[in-house]
């Protein structure tokens, strides 16, 4: 049994290049949901946490792993992958960094939440890529490294608390673009690590034919292409939604309209008045009266009286009417309508003719 050679960068720098870009994009994208999340309270802040936890774990982490993935190969063999383990070491990327968002997340920003969940999140990332490699098929047998499967678990909870930390304090986006970085170099930083750690020797008994599972190009490919149309369905979802200081700002200004026109809007009429009349009284007129008359009056007239004329009620003439004329030489007669017969509209005629 001797020790078989494998190349970690079949295609040069190909692989670790994108696979790091993803995971600086998997990690921007989930601290930028993360920071909408912190504008928000119950239900509206769990979501963003969950697309936050689904960026970082299946983007930042998972697919950063198996495009590292891809540039390795053992010359003269094929790698195959089991695609049940390999599905469940995505689900537990997801997961875990979810565990470790809600902690914090929902938590009162004291030191051991968020200890806690970076240790979470850390194992979490460190099972997801041992089970990943795990998944792998082939004739040979693997083992590791004991030192640098401690280190690359280490670097891990690094990693996963330096994330959830980030989630808590960056706001800006230059602050979650560097960070991002940061991110990007711990996560791959981890993947190698623990990619040195494992050694493979060649095993007489086994061989290919009773291997089973899916090629890269069969299975693995496809399935990172589709986790690329999610990355780029989340970044339609942050870029079209509003910002934290936005969402802020509007919740407070809601919170004013809410507070000060609910004070200003309020009608305090006394008992048995409206708009402000005494009581018994309608539109501030007296005892009995309507729109501001005296006792029995209409309109502001007298008692017994209508329209602020005084002698009306006594038949009287009421006065000249508008334009000089009086009222008592008005003569009311009937006049032809033009065009067929008598008007049945009055008219007012003046006895000068006019």
């Amino acid at each position: 049994m001797g020790t078989v050679t494998v190349h970690n960068f079949s295609y040069g720098l190909v692989n670790p290049a994108l696979g790091y870009a993803m995971s600086c994009l998997g990690a921007f994208l989930g601290l930028r949901c993360v920071t909408r999340a912190r504008a928000f309270t119950g239900a509206a802040r769990a979501r963003w946490l969950v697309l936050a936890a689904v960026a970082i774990g299946a983007t930042g982490i998972w697919s950063m792993h198996f495009i590292a993935m891809l540039g390795y190969t053992i010359q003269g063999q094929q790698i195959l992958y089991n695609v049940p383990l390999t599905i469940l070491s995505m689900l537990i990327a997801i997961v875990v960094v979810g565990i470790g968002l809600f902690i914090v997340g929902f938590g009162d920003g004291s030191p051991w939440r968020l200890l806690l969940g970076g240790v979470i999140v850390g194992l979490g990332v460190a099972s997801m890529h041992y089970m990943g490699m795990a998944a792998m098929t082939m004739p040979d047998s693997m083992h590791y490294n004991v030192p640098l499967f401690v280190l690359s678990v280490v670097i891990a909870i690094v990693a996963g608390t330096a994330a959830l930390w980030a989630g808590t304090q960056v706001r800006s986006l230059t602050a979650t673009i560097v960070a991002s970085l940061i991110m990007g170099v711990a996560v791959s930083g981890m993947h190698y690590t623990g990619m040195a750690a494992m050694h493979v020797q060649a095993d007489a008994m086994s061989g290919m034919a009773g291997m089973s599972g899916s090629t890269a190009s069969s299975f693995i490919v496809p399935l990172l292409a589709g986790i690329s149309l999610l990355t780029f369905a989340l970044t339609l979802i942050i870029s079209l939604s509003p910002t934290e200081d936005e969402i802020t700002a509007d919740a407070e200004f809601q919170r004013r309209l809410d507070t000060e026109f609910s004070d200003n809007l309020r009608v305090n009429p006394s008992p048995g008045n409206a708009f402000g009349g005494t009581s018994g009284n309608t539109f501030g007129g007296t005892s009995g009266n309507t729109f501001g008359g005296t006792s029995g009056s209409v309109f502001g007239g007298t008692p017994g009286n209508a329209d602020q004329y005084p002698n009306a009620a006594s038949g009287s003439d009421p006065g000249p009417a508008p334009g000089g004329v009086p009222r008592s030489s008005l003569v009311w007669s009937r006049q032809p309508r033009v065009g067929s017969g008598a008007d049945h509209r009055r008219r007012p005629q003046h006895p000068s003719g006019r």
